[in-house]
């Protein structure tokens, strides 16, 4: 991977609470989720290659009821950043968490970011 950790770990504000590694920027495939237990909650962490931006939202789906956002595939919808539910393909904005087709759903959305190529979930 190419990815610039500095860029990363800088696109991040800081907020008070303190970081959690949850895993190497290595077991991150560009595209793809994978899914972290941070304080007990389920994590969906998505790496996109095209913005080299890291993307961290709730793993459950509200419209589904079911554990798989880490399963559904990163796209956009004009402008933004998404991530299709792999149940019934509603759109969840990955910087917002607001379901694009249903707006009364949402999931929540985490800061990331990479440090020393370890990436990190706020807690």
């Amino acid at each position: 991977m190419t990815t610039s950790n500095a860029a990363l770990a800088e696109s991040v504000p800081e907020q008070s609470g303190e970081w959690m590694t949850v895993c190497a920027m290595n077991d991150l495939v560009p595209g793809t989720g994978l899914c972290a237990l941070v304080n007990q909650q389920q994590v969906a962490i998505f790496y996109s290659h095209r913005l080299d931006e890291l993307f961290a939202i709730g793993n459950y789906d509200p419209i589904g009821k079911a554990n798989v956002m880490s399963r559904g595939i990163i796209g956009s919808v004009g402008e933004r950043v998404v991530v299709a539910s792999p149940l019934y393909k509603e759109h969840y904005d990955l910087r917002t968490g607001e379901c694009l087709e249903s707006e009364e759903h949402s999931v929540p959305v985490y800061p990331v970011r990479c440090a020393d190529g370890q990436v990190q979930i706020q807690i």
